[in-house]
């Protein structure tokens, strides 16, 4: 399956600024990533709930309704040239629950932005939409907010602005779990978040696909249940092509989870590359949903067959979302 490449941004475009699931911890941190979004021209609109703190649960920014509406809105007005997610945490899932994908124009493709509990959200986009998407760092997290010489928040920009600059990603300090090469469309995220998409009507089948996860802050046996899962789904792994795999960091023993990685993924017959720097916790490189590509385990590098994104000053063509390079 080929997705829909959204194009990149340029100085002057309005993005929507959102929570889909918790609220933002420090509205300081918000608006210090707003005048990074500044600094590089970009023009953020914020919504609703990026400022709710909590008005219903604690754990979740504003209503369901609140979020899926803000979610719709932003994807589905002209106005907006991109989606960026301020925040994770918690309710993704519920506000994928109220959304009415009939509402966004799925021919035309815009960036969304985002990780952690984000995946569902990418993932959702992804089956229903038919984007390619994002999963990168976030408007109130760190390595975006801190400004904009932050590692994570320049290589972000790198390829929402010069997109055909991007063409492959490498992992110094990754290694081979399985030696091998693999080439697939790129999909993944946070494992947990996948792994609560299955049954749904959103998931999104690893047949194949270079699949990529990550977590945190989830105890071993945790961990260990959530790989089991993606074993036993039915048709999930089925037809894999390869597995990267990133930070799981505040989840207890390194050693035990890199023997439980091990156990868990290297008996798949695929090539699988661990260590790379995507997710939490560290200097995040933003990884592409949906781009076809070509893993390396060997040599830590993954290659884009296809630009991720189109062009920012050229509006979205056949030749641009039949996804070939």
């Amino acid at each position: 399956m080929t997705l829909l490449r959204p194009p990149g941004l340029k100085p002057g475009d309005t993005v929507a600024v959102l929570c889909a699931s918790s609220p933002v911890l420090s509205q300081e941190h918000l608006e210090s990533g707003l005048r990074a979004m500044a600094s590089v021209g970009l023009k953020p609109e914020v919504f609703g709930t990026a400022r709710d703190t909590g008005s219903v649960y604690e754990y979740l920014a504003g209503t369901d309704a609140e979020r899926a509406a803000d979610l719709t809105r932003a994807l589905s007005d002209p106005k907006y040239a991109g989606v960026f997610l301020a925040c994770g945490g918690y309710g993704s899932q519920r506000t994928l629950e109220l959304m009415d994908w009939n509402r966004i124009d799925a021919a035309r493709p815009k960036v969304v932005v985002g990780y952690s509990d984000v995946t569902a959200v990418l993932e959702a986009v992804a089956v229903k939409l038919g984007w390619v998407s994002l999963f990168g760092p976030m408007v109130a997290c760190g390595g975006f907010w801190q400004g904009p010489d932050e590692y994570d928040f320049r290589e972000l920009m790198k390829l929402l602005f010069t997109p055909s600059s991007v063409k492959q990603l490498t992992f110094p300090g990754s290694r081979a779990m399985v030696s091998g090469v693999a080439e697939g469309l790129t999909i993944g995220g946070t494992a947990t978040l996948i792994a609560a998409n299955f049954g749904t009507d959103t998931s999104y089948p690893a047949r194949d696909a270079i699949l990529f996860l990550e977590d945190v802050d989830e105890l071993p046996f945790r961990l260990d249940r959530v790989f089991t899962q993606f074993r036993r789904a039915e048709g999930y792994l089925g037809g894999v092509r390869g597995i990267i795999l990133g930070t799981f960091s505040e989840c207890g023993d390194p050693e035990h989870i890199e023997a439980l990685l091990n156990e868990r993924f290297s008996d798949l017959g695929v090539p699988v590359l661990a260590g790379v720097n995507i997710g939490h916790n560290c200097e995040m490189q933003t990884y592409p949903v949906g781009v076809r590509a070509r893993l390396d385990a060997d040599a830590g590098t993954l290659t884009f067959l296809d630009q991720v994104l189109a062009e920012p000053t050229a509006e979205p063509t056949a030749d641009s979302q039949s996804g070939q390079g």
